[in-house]
């Protein structure tokens, strides 16, 4: 079976460096405990292995100052400016793995809002890096969308309008709602703030999709970025199959293919990309 392997499956650069230090502070620590602010990543295989080194995961809707002060690892995500300060108030050391592409985002919403701007941010409003973002805006001018439906009812008569996306949206369903908000003929400001990464990745992942007979994409179940990816691999491959580890690759649905694509989410390790690619070669 021909074998097609998506040059951009991955950890990216933003999850690459999260993961990263959160290594650097296994290795470094003393007696205090660590702690990362919510999963380091969205991949259970990442965060079991941390786990098993003694790093522990403070849920999102945990007292802080209920557990015993440490170094607590903000994830690439990033978090709201309380969630920092309350993390400081209660005794922790901060190290801040926050993607720098999501921080400029933070700086983005910040300084339009405060120049007047109602801030729309393209994204799924129940993802830690929209909940972040949304942390940092300094006053309630602001609504989170994600389908054209969205804009629909909103109403935002005569308002000048910041537009930013979540770093890991479709870049086309952007574009969309974009070109939605544009034609109703607001006074608007569009920030591409979708990684460009995510785009090589979605773009090179559609490409593939078009020319195999099957598609394989690896990623977190709970991982936004693959998620994504899935729904464009099926639009351009009806045989997509998604899946966590080697383990979920059924190979009997292979077994008439002649030629499969892989592509993975940002935040799969390449350990899982190479078993999947081997199992395909055999």
């Amino acid at each position: 079976m021909k074998v097609t392997l998506a040059k951009s499956a991955g950890f990216c650069f933003g999850v690459k460096r999260a993961v990263d230090m959160v290594y650097e502070q296994i290795e470094d620590a003393k007696e205090r405990p660590i702690y990362t602010y919510g999963p380091i990543i969205h991949n259970e295989e990442v965060v079991k292995e941390v786990a098993e080194k003694g790093v522990r995961v403070i849920a999102e809707d945990e007292d802080p100052h209920g557990l015993e002060p440490g170094t607590v690892i903000i994830r690439s995500h990033g978090v709201g400016r309380k969630v920092k300060e309350d993390l400081e108030n209660a005794g922790f050391t901060i190290v801040d793995a926050t993607c720098p592409f999501v921080q400029k985002i933070h700086r983005y919403v910040a300084k339009y809002a405060e120049e007047g701007y109602f801030v729309l941010i393209v994204g799924s409003e129940s993802h830690p890096e929209v909940q972040g973002i949304v942390g940092w805006m300094p006053n309630d001018s602001y609504a989170v969308i994600s389908t054209p439906q969205d804009l629909e009812d909103l109403a935002l008569a005569g308002e000048k309008i910041c537009i930013v996306s979540q770093t890991t949206f479709n870049y086309n369903k952007f574009q969309e709602l974009v070109e939605i908000i544009r034609k109703k003929g607001y006074d608007i400001l569009v920030l591409n703030t979708i990684c460009n990464a995510t785009e090589e990745r979605q773009s090179e992942a559609a490409m593939i999709a078009r020319d195999v007979d099957a598609m394989i994409v690896i990623g977190g179940k709970h991982s936004s970025n693959t998620q994504k990816l899935f729904e464009i691999c099926k639009k351009e491959c009806q045989d997509t199959y998604y899946i966590q580890t080697k383990e979920d690759l059924d190979l009997s649905v292979l077994q008439s293919i002649s030629n499969v694509g892989i592509t993975a989410g940002a935040s799969t390790p390449n350990k899982i990309i190479e078993e999947v690619q081997k199992i395909c070669q055999k």
